[in-house]
């Protein structure tokens, strides 16, 4: 065997730290193994021990451990030092290098490069709000010397809270000489971050246009200050203007943050378009929504009653991986609510306590609202229990909505026993009543028709220092109103204008109201009292009530007064002064003239309903007398058809509601006296609550048999 040559250095790396071995591709030939032959007589034995004369691999590896090694021997283990041992509380365990909680974040006057600074931080924190920093600066750091960044940052850090002096320190930053201190973006970053959360969007706003005059770059973080700024001052034109010159300008691309704050801002302004477009490039770069993206989208598909929209919600929530929190859940179940799923959102809340997510007071309040309008009244108040038993904290929106809930469902004893609760002094857990609570119990008795509890709670509001409000006044004047107590009712709003009550349009409505329901001696004393409050509803009604006024005036001023009121009122004043026209004996024709100008202006315009097999006509949002007087056109109408020849359906139907609403009370009942009183042949329906019903062989019938037109036109 030849002998190994001597090591050179590059054999002696190539030895210490071999090759890894090349990795056999699958497609290759394994190589065929070198095949061991193993010697047994004793010839062979002494060939190879005659061969001592060639070195071992020790001798040779001997020089390489001169050149590599040190004379220096290991120490042994008895050697080593020996640490100080450190003492740990048994009671605490030891926290993880890693640590998945967010440290806190000391201030910046805690910081330890801040303590030169600390005199200055001293001097800042005495001066006023408004006050210029620009001599406390010059004192602090003369001529010559101007503070370092690491400085200026940590100053513009400890100023975060107020805003202006934010400002002042930017701009004596600014008006140092130049190439004393190059201001970054980062230096207008913080300086925007302290305008953000002070919600100062001119200012904002100002100092990103200095930045863009001045050249000064801006970056990611500077159009997301911009934006969420803007979103959180609502100035959502704005924010939609800063992200498309995001692009526009410098070609910055959105964070994550940014998307979420935009896509808030297209729903806020309702373009669904826009915000989809939006949701869909942002998944197609690589974006992964958040909860906040996911409670937008949540919110904008509830608003618009799009169940399809909420159910690519929950997909695209599952495509990414997230799990809903508790303010997705409380988008979500608000969003199921306003589409009238209440089966669909009862799952969702089930899963999610599941999930081991606690509800809060909001979740309850949209649990509470969407079994309000099922007439799950009971459920929400069994709920309210459950949570209660978990000590779970309660506001007083949700004990509100709670209130307004019974209401609505005729639980008077129930909302009796939780407005106690919310009295009593005991029950730390349940806030205190406040005017939206006595508000809501006086609903409740006043829907009940109990005047006088609700005036009872009308004066303890009083006596506890409680200003009722606007619909306080409204409702007890309604119910007094419809208990027949016309001079109580003008009392009461007598003592709120003095009070500074300011009336509105439901108020006048409410008033309007009172006015049908008066008598002869009474309604001039009501009008006395309107007249104070809106003198243009008195006008007309006077104007009604004359048989000289043409039909021309009468719409001209009708057309004045519904201009002029809201919009969700005007066919409530159309029901009054209908009203009105047949309680108060005013000139036959004036009820129906009232009713073809409400219809003109669009506000009876989904009341009749035309197919093949039926006719119906829906009378649920009208009052007893606009509904009387519906029912007379609509019977003038077939009539005219009778009289024509023209096409009959097989059946006709009537809808007046269950009465179980708390302003539909009363309807069905009166419209099944004006049917008995007229002899038409409408019957009620056995399958369904407030329906009437005739075939067109009786009705066809009975129209021949009138005689003449009174009977119809009424």
């Amino acid at each position: 065997m030849a002998p190994l040559p001597a090591p050179t250095a590059a054999s002696a790396s190539a030895f210490l730290f071999p090759t890894p071995p090349r990795r056999r591709s699958p497609h290759s030939k394994p190589a065929p193994r070198a095949s061991a032959t193993i010697l047994c007589s004793s010839a062979t034995r002494d060939a190879v021990s005659g061969s001592s004369s060639t070195p071992s691999l020790s001798e040779q590896l001997e020089p390489l451990s001169r050149t590599l090694l040190h004379d220096k021997p290991t120490p042994a283990p008895a050697d080593r030092p020996t640490p100080e041992p450190t003492w740990v509380n048994p009671s605490r365990p030891r926290p993880t290098v890693l640590s998945l909680r967010r440290h806190r974040r000391r201030s910046p006057s805690s910081h330890p490069s801040s303590a030169p600074l600390q005199p200055l931080l001293r001097a800042v924190r005495a001066l006023p709000e408004d006050a210029d920093l620009a001599p406390t600066l010059d004192g602090f750091f003369p001529a010559g010397s101007p503070p370092s960044p690491s400085d200026a940052l940590l100053l513009l850090n400890y100023l975060h809270p107020s805003w202006r002096k934010s400002l002042s320190l930017l701009r004596w930053l600014r008006a140092l000489p130049a190439g004393a201190l190059p201001l970054d973006t980062i230096f207008f970053n913080v300086a925007l971050k302290s305008l953000r959360a002070a919600r100062q969007w001119p200012h904002a706003e100002r100092l990103a246009l200095d930045m863009l005059d001045a050249g000064v770059p801006l970056d990611n973080i500077t159009y997301s200050t911009l934006i969420t700024a803007a979103r959180r001052c609502r100035q959502f034109a704005k924010a939609v203007e800063w992200f498309e010159r995001m692009y526009a300008d410098g070609g910055v691309l959105p964070d994550e943050v940014t998307y979420s704050a935009v896509l808030d801002v297209y729903a806020q302004l309702g373009m669904k378009e826009e915000v989809l477009a939006l949701f869909d490039r942002a998944r197609g770069s690589g974006w992964k929504p958040d909860h906040v993206a996911f409670a937008v989208l949540a919110k904008m598909f509830g608003e618009a009653g799009d169940y399809e929209g909420i159910q690519f919600v929950f997909k695209e929530m599952r495509d990414v991986g997230v799990k809903p929190n508790i303010f997705v859940y409380n988008a979500l179940l608000e969003a199921l609510g306003k589409t009238g799923k209440p089966g669909l959102a009862r799952s969702l809340f089930e899963e999610m306590t599941a999930q081991g997510v606690e509800p809060n007071a909001r979740t309850l309040t949209a649990l509470a609202k969407i079994y309000g309008r099922a007439r799950w009244g009971r459920d929400a108040l069994q709920l309210w229990e459950q949570m209660r038993e978990k000590k779970v904290p309660a506001d007083n929106i949700l004990c509100n909505t709670l209130l307004s809930m019974c209401a609505d469902v005729g639980l008077v004893t129930e909302a009796e026993k939780l407005f106690s609760e919310m009295k009593d002094p005991e029950c730390e857990d349940v806030p205190k009543p406040d005017k939206w609570s006595y508000t809501a119990m006086i609903n409740i008795y006043g829907s009940s028709g109990d005047a006088d509890r609700a005036l009872e709670l009308f004066a303890e509001m009083l006596e506890v220092g409680i200003e009722p409000n606007i619909m306080s006044y409204t409702i007890v004047i309604q119910c007094l109103g419809k208990a027949q107590r016309i001079h109580r009712a003008v009392e009461v709003l007598e003592a709120g204008l003095e009070r500074g009550l300011k009336p509105d349009d439901r108020l006048c409505g409410c008033l309007l109201s009172v006015v049908a329901l008066s008598n002869e001696e009474e309604i001039e004393m009501v009008l006395a009292t309107l007249e104070k409050v809106n003198k243009n509803l008195v006008r007309l009604i006077r104007m009604l009530g004359d048989a000289q006024v043409g039909i021309d005036d009468l719409k001209e001023e009708l057309k004045g007064i519904l201009n002029a009121a809201a919009s969700e009122v005007r066919r409530p004043y159309c029901n009054c002064l209908i009203d009105i026209c047949r309680n108060h004996g005013f000139p036959p024709q004036r009820a129906r003239e009232v009713f073809h100008l409400a219809q003109t202006y669009g506000l009876y315009s989904k009341l009749h309903s035309r197919k093949d097999e039926e006719w119906s006509l829906d009378l649920r949002s009208l009052s007893v007398g606009a509904a009387k007087t519906a029912f007379d056109d609509w019977l003038k109408t077939i009539s005219e058809c009778l009289v024509q020849q023209k096409a009959l359906p097989e059946s006709f139907s009537v809808y007046t509601g269950s009465s179980t609403h708390k302003f539909a009370q009363g309807l069905a009942s009166a419209f099944a006296a004006h049917l008995e009183q007229m002899a038409v042949p409408f019957h009620p329906s056995e399958s369904h609550v407030g329906n009437f019903t005739s075939s067109r062989d009786d009705l066809v019938s009975w129209l021949q048999m009138s005689s003449s037109s009174a009977v119809v036109a009424g």
